[in-house]
């Protein structure tokens, strides 16, 4: 069960943070376009950052807590998936402290 550690900390951060779509309502699933939009930037730079540490030897990953799929550079699955989940969280968190707010971002028409 220890090669499943990586996964359940990432499921249980996702669950954690998906209840937010039902109360207060942050329809964050529903704009899909708008989450992959502030998501992919970040987890392109940060698997990029990995991937040139991998290479140079900075860090690695104990292949006991991971499930064993290794994507090419030598990074494990679990840790691509922490690049869009982990700020996929923080996106329903904001989404959340706006929606109870009613904090407005700046992107939205004036009143």
């Amino acid at each position: 069960m220890r090669h499943l550690t990586y996964l359940a900390v990432l499921a249980a951060c996702l669950a954690g943070a998906s209840w937010l779509e039902l109360w207060p309502g942050t329809r964050v699933y529903r704009r899909i376009g708008r989450l992959a939009r502030a998501v992919l930037p970040t987890s392109v730079l940060f698997v990029g950052w990995d991937l040139y540490a991998i290479s140079r030897h900075h860090w690695t990953y104990d292949p006991a807590q991971t499930v064993g799929v290794v994507l090419p550079g030598g990074l494990p699955l679990e840790e691509a998936l922490f690049f869009g989940v982990i700020p996929a969280c923080a996106v329903f968190a904001l989404e959340a402290v706006r929606r109870v707010t009613g904090w407005r971002t700046g992107e939205e028409p004036g009143p």
